[in-house]
């Protein structure tokens, strides 16, 4: 019928932050820092130089990836996966919100049961990995003592003490 139909994936527009996805994908094999024009590359033809640029540019504002000079001009390498850059977004939408507690309240409820699972599973792997090991309200020197070997004058060790 129509062109549009016909002209298949290459013409269609892309969908919010996918060509950041792809730009991010194609950083992650790299395993080297590597110019604008190797990412253009590795994406097709059918994107300008400048448009390669441009998300670069937004994905080093996002902090999901990095650049570095190289002569006169720069290379990139991906800080940030897929997976990181989705949650980068997520983080974004939820700093610019007033009642945060809400967002968050709104957002855990809607979750699907195996989502929620998960989640509750994920916050309680990065509360162990966060566990201190200072105890609340103890003063870091006198820790410091405690990894002290017996009888030495460790320090934050007084003499005489």
């Amino acid at each position: 019928m129509g062109a549009r139909g016909e002209s298949g994936d290459r013409s269609r527009r892309r969908g919010q932050g996918e060509l950041e996805g792809q730009v991010l994908a194609v950083l992650g094999t790299a395993g080297k820092p590597v110019s604008a024009g190797w990412v253009q590359e590795r994406l097709g033809g059918d994107l300008a130089y400048t448009t390669v640029l441009t998300i670069l540019a937004r994905l080093m504002a996002k902090d999901a990836v990095t650049r570095e000079r190289d002569g006169r001009s720069f290379v990139w390498t991906s800080a940030a996966d897929e997976a990181g850059l989705a949650a980068l977004r997520m983080r974004k939408v939820l700093d610019g919100e007033n009642d945060r507690e809400a967002v968050l309240a709104s957002f855990v409820t809607a979750l699907p049961p195996g989502d929620e699972r998960l989640l509750r599973e994920l916050l309680g792997q990065a509360e162990a990995d966060e566990e201190p090991d200072l105890g609340e309200g103890l003063d870091p020197e006198a820790d410091a003592d405690a990894h002290d070997e017996p009888g030495g004058d460790g320090p934050g060790r007084e003499a005489g003490g």
